[in-house]
């Protein structure tokens, strides 16, 4: 994404106070302690084991490491996952 567009849409975000998620299509992602994990504006499930999840995102992508993880929902750009979460790396 071009500088220009970037501080377009860091403006618009500001101007109309939006969350920076929407403008930017950033993930915005809930975590319930260790056990229960709800990501929004992901573009697809790359790898998913019992043991890591790897999600595709506009920019980077998203691991989550842990036990026993399931998906217990999934949509066109939002996934629910339980089990032990231990780790949750963005990587760009």
């Amino acid at each position: 994404m071009s500088r220009i567009k970037k501080k377009l849409r860091k403006f618009t975000a500001n101007v109309l106070d939006l969350p920076k998620d929407v403008i930017f299509d950033l993930p915005r992602i809930t975590m319930i302690g260790n056990m229960q994990l709800y990501v929004e504006n992901h573009k697809g499930v790359l790898q998913f084991t019992s043991e890591k999840l790897t999600l595709k995102l506009d920019v980077g992508k998203l691991e989550i490491k842990g036990k026993e993880l399931v998906i217990r929902a999934i949509l066109s750009e939002e996934v629910f996952i339980e089990g032990v979460i231990e780790d949750v790396d963005y990587i760009q």
